[in-house]
């Protein structure tokens, strides 16, 4: 176990080094920088910007320097705001974020999982057909589109919930309801084909001979076992939910840490593009971390290196 969860760290940091050399360097190749778009301060000034932010060193001088910075914690200070630290801005615009995905990866897996199961059990029925139309539209439809018709019907034309904010349990509906729809769609798809594998399978068989009541064989061997490819997606859903909620801030305004790296973009700030991407990355790669472990316990038959027991 601990040579397992060593190997995993090591490979996650490597993933995190490569994720800042990327950004950076991508960050950098593009044309223009912070001070670009101040065409009425004068060039003294503007020297004077260069030289407080080390953007007038070369490039392996400022890449080295930010590393060493990473590596004492250090974020750095934002460009475009006053005496703004990018770790003090990124804890302060997070809650809203974290509270949004939490609600949203909830509602993801307690409906994706229902439908999944009642589309099982109700196979090539009414109600399978149902959940599978609502499945495919949820993974054909873009979050953004789901977000616009459910803010212009809902909010706008019935006024059954506001239109935008963040300050209270009403206002989670139409934002959770856009983040979720594509989750809950690949939820429901992979519980149904597994839920109906594990169905036909001969153990099913032989506890239904055994005379083992139906609620106990559902409890016991369906579900559980059902639901194992959908702990196999918990990282990937977060991070869809994760980098999807950039968009739906925007769209819902949201003073979440997605609405910040929007305009953290449009404004090339550059230490607070690296520490939101440095955060959300590490973000990632715990999610993943903890779904591998998860996993391991969800199904005592996988090995810690990754293979099934023969």
């Amino acid at each position: 176990m601990v040579r397992y969860i060593a190997n995993k760290l090591f490979y996650m940091l490597v993933s995190l080094f490569v994720l800042i050399s990327a950004t950076f360097f991508l960050m950098k190749a593009i044309p223009g920088d912070p001070f670009t778009s101040e065409k009425k301060v004068p060039p003294e000034i503007k020297a004077r910007l260069y030289e407080q932010y080390g953007l007038d060193k070369p490039l392996y001088h400022q890449y080295f320097k930010y590393l060493g910075d990473i590596a004492q914690g250090d974020l750095g200070v934002s460009m475009k705001r006053l005496n703004q630290d990018v770790t003090h801005l990124i804890g302060q615009t997070f809650s809203a974020s974290l509270k949004l995905g939490i609600v949203a990866i909830i509602v993801s897996v307690i409906i994706g999982v229902f439908l999944g199961m009642i589309a099982a059990l109700y196979h090539r029925k009414f109600i399978d057909s149902a959940a599978m139309v609502i499945a495919v539209l949820g993974i054909a439809v873009p979050s953004f589109v789901v977000a616009s018709v459910l803010q212009y019907v809902l909010a706008y034309k019935f006024h059954w919930v506001p239109v935008s904010g963040f300050k209270g349990p009403i206002y989670y509906i139409l934002p959770v309801a856009a983040l979720s729809a594509q989750p809950i769609a690949f939820i429901a798809r992979l519980t149904r084909s597994s839920m109906l594998e594990v169905l036909h399978s001969e153990y099913i068989k032989t506890a239904k001979a055994k005379g083992l009541s139906w609620p106990a064989i559902l409890s016991r061997h369906v579900l559980r076992n059902g639901i194992l490819p959908v702990v196999t997606y918990l990282g990937p859903m977060t991070a869809n939910i994760v980098t999807g909620s950039v968009v739906i801030e925007q769209i819902f305004g949201i003073g979440g840490i997605g609405k910040q790296f929007v305009e953290a973009i449009s404004t090339r700030d550059y230490t607070v593009i690296m520490g939101i991407t440095i955060f959300y990355g590490v973000l990632l790669m715990v999610a993943r971390f903890l779904t591998d472990i998860a996993y391991v316990f969800v199904d005592p038959r996988i090995k810690l290196s990754g293979g099934k027991e023969g």
